[in-house]
């Protein structure tokens, strides 16, 4: 399987989890306690990781999986940075207004290839690094109101907590997502071997967030077991099975391609989203959006084509004898 398969694929998934989200919704609010989704994703997630991993033991005897505690304790880790990012999520929003909070939630992609040239040691030529910084700057074009508009005012007149908060919150989805990248290919050991350590982790955390939490006033009491299903509807268990396929997908670029696909996938998938909702919920384009779009194209294909489609490359070694010969000729007709 291809990576730019995949990353079309999550594209699609990603870009599709906003507006199933959105058709959940009943008269503008949820029938169902939205903190089950994540939940039950991860539980989606650790079964199918566990039957695959089943069904590649039954096909290969031997599959590599190190089962020592050593290796094994690392992957609470991404984990608890998600955690910690989930509540300085909701600390920025006491802050700052939602589209503000977008806006600056683009500086991931500048802090994952920053993060991703520190810590994987991986080196990003010049053209990349223009290419990520555009990236960002096509994403924000597109979320970006007008300037006589309440959203712009409200940018610039945010506290100072505000952006420091969001830049952190930048920081730890990029870290979560590099570490997680780290932590895929460490070692040669199978991906579902891997995917199941992971899953078991992120399923036990979201179990916690659902015991330790509080519910919404309007369900019923008792058990969470039973409270867990309440309200769910076919769309409701669309948007589990999206998220945990989009989980899948991302585990699977972690370990065969990288964070900056990943980071690629997503920005084009909330392109989508934005075009797509101009069908599906009225939404009206802007001029912003238009160019928003067309600076990602720019970014993409500066970041992924070849240079010398992008340049023009010097002159042989060869070639440049014979220029040299060539020019001392006519200069010695000339004379």
């Amino acid at each position: 399987m291809q990576w730019y398969f995949v990353a079309a694929l999550l594209t699609v998934l990603t870009s599709s989890q906003g507006i199933l989200t959105t058709l959940s919704q009943s008269d503008g609010g949820y029938d169902y306690d939205y903190a089950t989704v994540p939940f039950l994703a991860e539980v989606f997630k650790l079964l199918v990781s566990s039957f695959l991993l089943w069904r590649e033991c039954k096909l290969s005897p031997l599959p590599r999986m190190t089962t020592e505690w050593k290796s094994m304790r690392l992957f609470p880790i991404p984990s608890i940075i998600y955690l910690i990012h989930n509540n300085v999520q909701f600390a920025t929003l006491t802050y700052v207004d939602t589209s503000t909070y977008q806006i600056m939630g683009n500086l991931k992609i500048v802090t994952t290839g920053i993060l991703f040239r520190l810590f994987l040691k991986r080196k990003l030529s010049n053209l990349q690094w223009m290419a990520i910084v555009l990236l960002a700057v096509g994403t924000t074009t597109s979320q970006v109101k007008g300037c006589g508009e309440l959203s712009c005012n409200s940018f610039f007149s945010a506290p100072i907590e505000g952006y420091m908060l969001g830049i952190l919150s930048a920081c730890l989805s990029a870290l979560a997502g590099v570490y997680t990248e780290f932590l895929m290919k460490k070692s040669n050991d199978s991906l579902y071997w891997q995917n199941v350590q992971l899953y078991t982790f992120g399923a036990i955390f979201n179990m916690a967030r659902l015991l330790l939490g509080d519910f919404k006033s309007e369900f019923e009491q008792g058990p969470w077991w039973q409270r867990l299903l309440n309200g769910y509807s076919f769309t409701t268990w669309l948007v589990v099975l999206n998220l945990g396929s989009t989980g899948l997908l991302v585990s699977w670029l972690m370990k065969y391609a990288d964070n900056i696909v990943k980071v690629y996938s997503t920005s084009m998938a909330m392109l989508l989203t934005m075009v797509l909702s101009a069908y599906l919920f009225n939404f009206k384009p802007t001029l912003q959006l238009f160019l928003g779009i067309m600076i990602c194209m720019m970014s993409l294909h500066m970041y992924f084509a070849p240079s010398s489609m992008l340049v023009d490359l010097p002159l042989t070694v060869k070639a440049a004898p014979k220029n040299l010969a060539e020019v001392s000729v006519h200069q010695t007709t000339d004379s």
